[in-house]
């Protein structure tokens, strides 16, 4: 599996190179699965079910503060991305993995578990909502969809995010729910480097593959490829 590791990315330059590495999949011009490893700008988005009547502010007040939101085809509800969350989107041809759906999903919830064990933080599922939980506090959310058997978007991780912007939402359409972070959990700031360097390890173990790193320019010459045989 390839490895692309950026430093923040716009959501939404994010969101349309995930589109081309699936359309690149679907075509045959990239064969193999594809991990992107990325930071976001502080930005909500919508996901299928919607969203927007779990803003709890105005679209003026995050105007203001330069917080844009975006609809996507992404499966669950509203969501926050911002500094300090580890954002992981895995393009994965689910039939080739031999993965359902579901079991594609528990393995992203894996991941993140055996992060988490690794500070010490004792996280798990929850039947509320998909994701990683901490007693009743959300760790980690899960949001993907599947185009022609690839799968797209994938997960979020706290490490170091501010939990202020969770509270102008209802986070994944839940009332009540408190989201938190591994710096919540342990009262200390955590690396993040250190934190992609764990993920990329346990990815490597759930899922039984080995992670080859490579660059958006070496990505960029397959999109090139693709153009010089058409």
């Amino acid at each position: 599996m390839l490895c692309i590791e950026t430093p923040a990315i716009d959501y939404q330059k994010a969101l349309e190179l995930q589109r081309k590495i699936v359309a690149a999949r679907n075509s045959g011009i990239i064969n193999e699965d594809i991990v992107l490893l990325v930071e976001h700008p502080s930005v909500f988005t919508l996901g299928r079910r919607g969203g927007l009547e779990n803003l709890t502010v105005s679209k003026a007040f995050l105007k203001k503060r330069g917080i844009q939101v975006i609809q996507t085809e992404r499966g669950g509800n509203i969501t926050f991305h911002g500094p300090g969350q580890l954002v992981g989107y895995p393009i994965i041809d689910l039939k080739k993995a031999e993965l359902r759906v579901v079991d594609y999903v528990e393995a992203l919830e894996e991941v993140m578990i055996r992060t988490a064990s690794e500070w010490g933080i004792i996280a798990g599922r929850n039947p509320m909502n998909r994701g990683v939980w901490v007693k009743n506090k959300k760790l980690g959310s899960i949001g993907i969809t599947v185009r022609h058997g690839i799968t797209f978007h994938g997960f979020a991780f706290n490490v170091n995010t501010s939990p202020e912007p969770f509270g102008w939402i209802n986070p994944c359409g839940l009332e009540g729910i408190e989201i938190t972070s591994m710096e919540n959990e342990l009262s200390a700031k955590i690396p993040v480097h250190k934190v992609r360097k764990s993920i990329k390890y346990n990815i490597e173990a759930v899922f039984g593959v080995g992670l080859i790193n490579t660059s958006m320019t070496e990505l960029q010459e397959m999109f090139k490829k693709d153009n010089d045989k058409m």
